[in-house]
């Protein structure tokens, strides 16, 4: 699949740096290089590993997904023995295609209900300097001259 840069009203349109589309592929390790305890929310930095680099990324990675691609934002509850612990966020493109780049950082006993779709916050402030850091990483390595 590939696809070109989508625009969001809350952020600055992506940079045309590049004269091919973004590959899902290229998008993916992308956001996967540049995970890190920095782009977590703060309350969770303490506990990030290198061995779940997913684990609390969700929500900054939806944003970035939802400025590059476009779609719509989903929001599921997490539950664990039947009992809230938090919430997951992930993405889905036209033709119902979802996208979840994180689903993997949940342990077997934590449960994450059916998505609902949530709108895009205009001027969100929780996490917005982790979203731009993961962003701006991310956009980095997509324009990065190939090697």
């Amino acid at each position: 699949m590939t696809t070109t840069p989508a625009t969001s009203p809350a952020t600055d349109p992506v940079p045309p740096a590049r004269p091919r589309p973004f590959l899902l592929a290229d998008i993916e390790a992308a956001v996967r290089e540049s995970w890190g305890p920095d782009t977590a929310p703060p309350s969770h930095r303490p506990h990030w590993s290198p061995d779940n680099p997913a684990r609390d990324q969700c929500g900054v990675t939806a944003m970035v997904l939802n400025d590059l691609l476009g779609g719509e934002l989903l929001r599921g509850v997490v539950r664990v023995d039947g009992v809230q612990t938090d919430f997951h966020w992930w993405n889905r493109l036209g033709e119902g295609v979802e996208i979840d780049l994180t689903r993997e950082q949940f342990a077997p006993e934590e449960i994450v209900s059916a998505g609902e779709v949530i709108p895009r916050p205009p001027h969100f402030t929780r996490l917005r300097e982790e979203y731009e850091l993961l962003r701006s990483r991310v956009l980095a390595r997509l324009t990065r001259p190939a090697a």
